[in-house]
């Protein structure tokens, strides 16, 4: 059965309609005489019958037949191209410089005695690392954004690692070297390498304040601020965060938020850290564990509230904690407990531990029987079982370590070699250090002792 004429020619474009009996476009939009053809109308076979019909429709339909629309996807292309390179361009990888070496040559044994002279081998630069260091037959030294691993002996530089971001603090810890550079208003990138190649061993994101230092206890290593402490295990992932933590998933994990932290110290997977509350009476002493079983969820050995104010940790090992406390004038150990196992009388000029130190880290050392704490003006030595005080010896520039199977201590015009349970002086070496009347850290590496003199690293022989 026919359907009824409309009066309309069956020619005309008005009826023309697609597939769906949606009336197509007019003739000004897809019969455009010269019209542009996409590359089916070009390149394959023509189709027939209805096909054809349907074909065409198809290609004249294309949207990116039309120059508006070739100009839209141009434009996309070129914003993409941009933001790549922005990012290329941006990028750490970018940013950062590096050279790797292979593993150094040995070095020769240390002699079976300290030696009766030192000659100075070298000098170099080395602002961000508070005392020295030796891994791996390599002296690492860190300045202006760049670490270097040197030979002991020349100082010639065998890898360096830098970026365009300067330091926070660089130091030794898992047999690595861990760089903390600043990036804004916080030390938040971490990368560490390995002392004998410059190859980095690992890299990650953190939240240190400036003015950080690391510390260790041989299995973690702890970064140090005023109001947050975090705390990494030896593949730098985070351990342990303690404080105020600046972006809060889990509320009311931490014992205290409101504090402000003085000296910090740690040892056998603990920290102990001064913390100074409003509403406490006097400062507190908090030891946690590095290995806790949650992050954000720092794990108390104890917290305790002292006897005083301006209390410091001076340092810790195994169960014990050693704390000088100013106005008592007293060196205090405390057991795991928390609880006070012994006080000592502390023959410490007021104006050496009057104020927390750089970093709140006190400047001590340790040897397999001793822990050597200088404290401005004198060095202290502790047992390293109990850290009970041995001895004293006034006039010092530093904390003492063994090198060459001896004691020595840094003093004026030299070094003191000393009998390390008695702390009798043996004998004094002497050694030019150009005029420079600060205070010294020592490491030994080998043949070569090194000395951390303010911003400049020297190697002797």
């Amino acid at each position: 059965m026919s359907e009824p004429w409309d009066g309309v020619p069956e020619n005309d474009p008005a009826r023309r309609t697609d597939l769906d009996g949606v009336p197509a476009a007019p003739a000004e939009e897809t019969d455009r005489p010269g019209g542009s053809y996409g590359a089916e109308d070009v390149l394959a076979p023509s189709p027939s019958g209805d096909g054809a019909a349907r074909h065409n429709r198809a290609s004249r339909s294309s949207p990116w037949n039309r120059g508006r629309d070739r100009l839209i996807a141009a434009t996309i292309a070129v914003v993409v191209l941009i933001t790549a390179s922005i990012i290329a361009l941006t990028s750490e990888s970018n940013a950062t410089d590096t050279t790797v070496a292979t593993t150094p040559v040995p070095l020769p044994a240390a002699p079976g005695a300290v030696p009766g002279s030192l000659t100075e081998l070298w000098q170099a630069r080395s602002a961000a690392t508070p005392t020295p260091i030796g891994e791996s037959d390599t002296v690492v030294t860190a300045d202006d954004g760049e670490v270097a691993g040197r030979d002991p002996l020349t100082g010639k530089i065998r890898w360096h690692y830098s970026r365009d971001l300067q330091f926070c603090t660089v130091a030794d810890g898992f047999s690595k070297v861990n760089a903390v550079y600043r990036n804004g208003d916080s030390c938040s990138e971490i990368t560490q390498l390995d002392p004998a190649t410059g190859r980095r061993t690992a890299q990650r994101n953190g939240d240190a304040e400036l003015g950080t230092q690391l510390i260790g206890d041989g299995g973690h290593v702890t970064a140090t601020g005023k109001k947050l402490l975090n705390t990494w295990r030896d593949d730098l992932v985070l351990s342990v965060e303690y404080g105020k933590v600046p972006a809060i998933v889990n509320p009311d994990k931490q014992p205290r938020t409101g504090c402000t932290y003085g000296t910090v110290a740690a040892a056998a997977s603990k920290v102990g850290v001064i913390e100074r509350c409003e509403g406490d009476p006097a400062d507190r002493l908090t030891v946690f564990k590095t290995n806790g079983e949650h992050s954000d969820a720092p794990q108390s050995v104890f917290s305790s509230v002292l006897a005083g104010r301006q209390a410091k940790v001076v340092a810790m090992s195994g169960d014990f904690t050693a704390v000088a406390l100013p106005e008592q004038k007293l060196l205090v150990i405390y057991g795991v407990d928390g609880t006070q196992r012994s006080a000592y009388p502390l023959g410490v000029p007021t104006g050496d531990i009057a104020q927390d130190p750089p970093g709140g880290v006190m400047t001590s050392t340790r040897t397999a029987s001793g822990v050597y704490w200088f404290t401005g003006s004198k060095t202290l030595a502790l047992s390293r079982d109990d850290l009970t005080p041995r001895w004293t010896l006034d006039g010092t520039m530093g904390p003492g370590i063994t090198f060459a199977g001896q004691l020595v201590v840094p003093i004026k015009g030299g070094l003191a070699v000393l009998n390390e349970e008695t702390g009798a002086t043996i004998r004094t070496v002497g050694v030019d250090r150009r005029g420079y009347t600060g205070p010294v850290q020592l490491t030994a590496l080998g043949p070569v002792l090194l000395e951390q003199r303010g911003d400049m690293l020297a190697a002797l022989k």
